[in-house]
Order: structure tokens, then C-alpha cells, then sequence
């Protein structure tokens, strides 16, 4: 077996080479304290910079995809989409829990990550998914097990981390013991889940191999832990070097997106938009290793991947950023506002009932997804209107 070092070496061509280097170069530059004054620059000096880290983070994402699918195939599902999960998940929760630690008040920006996360997750690239994959295959084949326990996840915990506080809470903000229940609840819900999907419920989670009844049918489930073990054994170096360059390449994604973040709410204050869209837009970009992964995944025809991708994201940021904020917020003494708006609720749950709707059926497409495309148009209105 070879060791992991040795196993990395082919594992870098020049392709990955050059992104490792333009997506670290452009942290580096950023880091630059030319830089540290963004106001000063000129409209057409920022719109020039942003335009670029825009393109090395797209590099990047395809760097991401390109390790995660090789992971995929030598995992096979669920695990290798949960590796391209939770890999950005967690840089998500680390990015989020920075800025609450950081500088001035930012005590809803858990709330307004997830509710965008959500939005784009569900409604866009879920999407683009149907109206991608229905396009070219026509009907698409899902197991409904698998996809009735995501969103039956994802209504459990939404509904702990959004809803709750705003019924429960004083102005969006849970009290000491309401705070730790929802934290114990939506942890231990999220462990759950994780322990049945990654073992005995492992098969309901497989790409489905036909349509029909087939499709909703339990999958088989090989010896799933085992299985996964033996592929560790045999190819551990390979999977660990992946590993190791997929997580070098998200990071600059993530790190890009964070610097952004001034450069955005400067550039939209001085187009006159509101300073929310600046959420929305970093949260694209931080989820479009995951979204090109999915979209590719709907166009082969294997809509049970898709599906891992984008509701298991959903799935993971809400079990691990809810949790995650509330135990900052406990330790520090910050205020940690969950509690949503009446019209953002509403639009999580039209976007909850259409999802029911859409995969209460054994084959998904294309008019499907145009459903879902609306919801997020109505979504960035209300954004830029509301």
C-alpha cells in the first residue's frame, strides 16, 4: 500500500498545480495591505477585482469537482457525496462562526446564511437540476425513502432553527434553556440521521436504477460498512491525497468568498442595492463546487446524486450551524438572533410543500424544476424589493 505522500505525487498534474497556486496567490494578494482600503478604489477598479477573484474562484470549483467525483466513484454513494458535503459544510460553519467572533454586530448572520443556503439549495439548484436532467432524459428516477427522510430532516430542523426562536424567542433570540434544547434536539436529530445514513439505511440513498416502482424500492444495501472499509484498505493513499487537495481547493473558495464580503457591500451600496444580496451572493459562490457537482450529476442522469448533493448540504448546514452558533453564543455572551421573518417563513414553506409535491412523485422533470425556479425568482425579489 502505498503511503499517502507517495500516493499524492501523480495525483498533482499541472491543472492542479496552477489552481492550487492562482487560488492561494489571490488569498495572498488579498492579505496585500494595498488592499486594506476598498472605498478608496475606484468603481471601475473594484468591478475589475471582483471579476477576478469571481474567475479564480470558479477554477477552484472545478478543482473541487474534479476530487469529489473521483471520490464518488471510488466511494460510491452515499459516501461520496457526503465527502464533497461536508467538506464545505464545515469550512461554511468555520466562515459563519468567524464572523460572529469578528468585529461589530452580526448577531443574525447564522440566520440569513441558512435562510439563503436554503433558498438557493431547494429552489435553484434543485432547479436547474430537473430542467437540466428533464431536458435530456425526460423522465428521472429517484428513491423516494431516501428523499422522504431529507426533507422530513429538513422541516424537523428548519422549524427548530428558524421557526422556533420566532415563536418562542424574545425578538428572534432564544433564552438560555430554550437555546440549549434546540441545540441538544437539532444535534442529536442530525446524528441520527447521519449514523442510519451512512449504515443500515445506506441503500435508500443509491442512485435508483430504473423508474417505477423499482425506483421507489429499498436499494440494496452490499455490506455497506464494509464495503467502504475494503475500498479504505486498498486505496487509502488515493483517497487520502484526494482528500488533502480537495480541501486545498475549497478553502481558497471559501476564504476568496470571505474577502469579498466588504468588496460586495461596498459595491452595492454604491449601486443603491440593499447590503442582504451581498448574503445571497456569497453563499452561491461558497456552494458552487457542490451546485456544478449536482447539475453534472442530474445531466448523466443520476438524479438520487443530485439529490445527496443538494439536500444533504441543506441537511448538514442547518445540523451544524444551529448548534454551532448557539454554543458560541452561550460561551461569549453574544446575542444570536435565529428567528425569521414572516415572509422569509413563508417562503420556506411554500418551498418545503413544493418539494414534498416534486419528490412525492417516482420520476421528476423538467416542468418540476421550472416550479422551483419561480420560488427562487420570487425569492430575490422579495430580497431586492421586500
Amino acid at each position: 500500500m502505498p503511503a499517502p505522500a507517495a500516493a499524492l505525487r501523480p495525483l498533482l498534474t499541472p491543472a492542479v498545480l496552477l489552481r492550487l497556486v492562482l487560488g492561494w496567490g489571490a488569498v495572498a494578494a488579498l492579505s496585500s495591505p494595498a488592499l486594506a482600503a476598498l472605498s478608496s478604489l475606484p468603481a471601475s477598479a473594484l468591478a475589475a477585482l471582483l471579476a477576478g477573484i469571481i474567475a479564480v474562484i470558479v477554477l477552484c470549483a472545478f478543482g473541487v469537482v474534479q476530487q469529489a467525483e473521483h471520490l464518488a466513484h471510488r466511494l460510491g454513494d452515499p459516501y461520496g457525496s457526503l465527502v464533497l458535503t461536508l467538506s464545505i459544510v464545515l469550512i461554511e460553519v468555520v466562515l459563519i462562526v468567524a464572523v460572529m467572533l469578528g468585529p461589530g454586530e452580526h448577531a443574525t448572520i447564522a440566520r440569513d446564511s441558512v435562510t439563503a443556503v436554503a433558498m438557493i439549495i431547494m429552489n435553484l439548484v434543485i432547479g436547474l437540476c430537473l430542467v437540466a436532467g428533464g431536458i435530456r432524459h425526460g423522465a428521472l428516477a429517484h428513491r423516494r425513502a431516501g428523499t422522504s427522510a431529507y426533507l422530513a430532516m429538513i422541516l424537523v430542523l428548519g422549524a427548530l432553527g428558524l421557526a422556533a426562536p420566532t415563536v418562542l424567542g424574545t425578538a428572534g433570540s432564544l433564552g438560555t434553556g430554550q437555546g440549549i434544547a434546540v441545540l441538544v434536539l437539532t444535534a442529536g436529530a442530525y446524528a441520527v440521521f447521519l449514523a442510519r445514513q451512512m449504515g443500515p439505511q445506506a441503500g435508500d440513498f443509491r442512485e435508483a436504477t430504473g423508474s417505477g416502482s423499482a425506483a421507489s424500492a429499498p436499494g440494496p444495501d452490499p455490506g455497506a460498512g464494509s464495503g467502504v472499509g475494503a475500498v479504505l484498505r486498498e486505496h487509502r493513499g488515493e483517497v487520502l491525497g484526494r482528500l488533502a487537495l480537495l480541501v486545498a481547493a475549497v478553502l481558497p473558495i471559501v476564504l476568496l468568498s470571505h474577502d469579498m464580503a466588504a468588496m460586495l457591500e461596498d459595491g452595492l451600496t454604491r449601486l443603491g442595492a440593499r447590503p442582504a444580496l451581498a448574503g445571497l451572493v456569497i453563499a452561491m459562490i461558497v456552494f458552487l463546487p457542490e451546485s456544478i457537482t449536482a447539475v453534472r450529476a442530474a445531466l448523466a442522469g443520476q438524479m438520487q446524486r443530485a439529490v445527496n448533493l443538494c439536500h444533504g448540504a441543506l441537511v448538514s448546514t442547518v445540523g451544524l450551524t444551529v448548534p454551532a452558533v448557539l454554543g458560541i453564543g452561550m460561551l461569549t455572551g453574544q446575542r444570536v438572533v435565529l428567528g425569521e421573518s414572516a415572509a422569509n417563513l413563508m417562503l420556506l414553506g411554500i418551498t418545503l410543500m413544493l418539494s414534498a409535491i416534486t419528490f412525492s412523485s417516482r420520476t421528476v422533470g423538467a416542468i418540476h424544476g421550472t416550479a422551483h425556479l419561480a420560488v427562487f425568482a420570487l425569492y430575490v425579489l422579495a430580497l431586492t424589493t421586500g
